[in-house]
């Protein structure tokens, strides 16, 4: 009943048969032959093919958490295989936004390859829902996000405590009447911006200018939200943004003001066309974590990994 598996579960991950035959370097009618196949074994059909993107049906949802459930197991055998043989290969699964795995892992994934060179490092980079999805289904080992999960289906390591900050363009009129809060880059570098002597900025002072805010359920969006709230005020969203990178980068060109954390500051090059502002509220703090799922076998490699970082 689950021959096949890895062709409906691709299906599934990427909700179109064309883009998961790519994936799979088959043709797509070789792909829906398979799946097909798979639909008159159990006697009912996986996916509704009326919808666009296509969907799982009832039955459908059913098979795919079957399917995880076998993976699961699977790759716990596997891994445990890989310990057995005591490092000499193996594989670990990493994910993270852009902003994390561009500036934040490369240099850790090189000391760890530089300690074990014949282990491989799968590196996948997307947005947060489907990085927890895919942390949830076992095709992630590790994820690595500032949102806080769900603590009795992940645990996590503690990586570093985040500030965020306002970013906000130096043409922009409003920086006049709080000149004495502003902040450089080489500021948040040196840490000042964590200095109690240094007060945070009257938010309200902005009020009037255009913010970059993250979609509705994000993390920095969900405090960004309570920011302004306990300010009395409500922001002027100019455009709602998947990732804060993004929000970063129009900040830079001058579109509108963003809130980032002082990871991201830290790590990006140095802007001169921004200033930064200190936030006095406790939803201005978060922490950054590895995270990993609960019940599922701890491989070595993960371990070694997290003890490296």
């Amino acid at each position: 009943m689950f021959q096949g598996m890895g062709y409906v579960y691709e299906v599934y991950k990427e909700q179109s048969f064309s883009k998961a035959a790519k994936n799979l370097y088959i043709s797509q009618p070789s792909l829906s032959a398979a799946v097909k196949k798979a639909e008159r074994k159990i006697g009912f059909p996986i996916f509704d093919r009326s919808s666009n993107p296509i969907r799982l049906t009832e039955l459908g949802k059913k098979y795919i958490q079957a399917i995880e459930a076998i993976m699961d197991v699977e790759n716990g055998f596997q891994n445990y295989v890989q310990d057995m043989q005591d490092m000499r290969n193996g594989s670990v699964s990493i994910g993270g936004t852009n902003f994390y795995a561009s500036y934040v892992l490369p240099p850790l994934l090189s000391r760890f390859a530089e300690k074990y060179p014949h282990i491989q490092v799968n590196l996948i980079e997307a947005y947060t829902t489907k990085l927890t999805d895919m942390l949830f289904s076992g095709a992630l080992d590790l994820l690595i996000d500032n949102k806080a999960m769900d603590p009795a289906v992940y645990g996590k390591r503690f990586f570093c405590k985040e500030h965020l900050l306002l970013v906000v363009p130096a043409h922009f009129s409003s920086n006049l009447a709080v000149r004495n809060y502003a902040l450089t880059a080489l500021d948040i570098r040196e840490n000042r911006h964590l200095n109690s002597k240094i007060p945070p900025t009257p938010l309200a002072a902005f009020q009037n200018d255009p913010f970059l805010l993250l979609k509705s359920g994000n993390d920095t969006r969900t405090r960004a939200d309570k920011i302004c709230h306990h300010a009395r005020f409500a922001p002027h969203v100019r455009f709602e943004l998947e990732q804060q990178i993004t929000a970063y980068n129009l900040s830079r060109c001058g579109i509108g003001i963003s809130f980032c954390g002082d990871t991201l500051i830290c790590h990006v090059p140095e802007d001169k066309n921004l200033l930064y502002y200190k936030l006095d509220n406790r939803d201005a703090v978060r922490d950054v974590n590895f995270y990993f799922k609960k019940n599922r076998y701890m491989t070595k490699i993960i371990t070694e990994f997290l003890d490296l970082v």
